[in-house]
């Protein structure tokens, strides 16, 4: 059923969550936040994501009675809302994750370039 399907992604992406917060965490440990950075901001855009999907499917399931104060949902998916905004909005930490995964490239086809100054090396895209 629906619903089945729904329970078993729920459990998947949450275990996919906490897998990153433990790499993060790791990291954090071992090499420290600069080198984790872009895990941390992973977390920022994944978690409320995830927790966010996850209370929108519980809403769903309990049709209009998911949106009453009869349940709790309403207010988790507003607190979650809420969450993804807290240390900046998704779009920032996306930004600063595909900044961080193109920077090598961007430097090793600015190195190859004759020509190229150091400018094009430090530009923020």
């Amino acid at each position: 059923s629906n619903i089945q399907d729904w329970i078993a992604e729920a459990r998947i992406e949450i275990e996919m969550v906490r897998l990153l917060t433990l790499k993060a965490a790791y990291m954090m440990d071992t090499v420290g936040n600069k080198k984790a950075a872009t895990e941390i901001a992973a977390i920022k855009v994944a978690a409320p994501n995830t927790a966010l999907k996850i209370v929108d499917r519980a809403i769903q399931v309990f049709g209009g009675m998911g949106v009453t104060d009869d349940v709790p949902l309403a207010t988790f998916y507003a607190h979650l809302r809420t969450l993804r905004l807290a240390d900046g909005p998704d779009e920032v930490h996306k930004r600063a994750i595909a900044r961080r995964e193109l920077r090598p490239y961007v430097k090793a086809q600015a190195e190859t370039v004759p020509g190229v100054s150091d400018d094009v090396l430090s530009a923020r895209f």
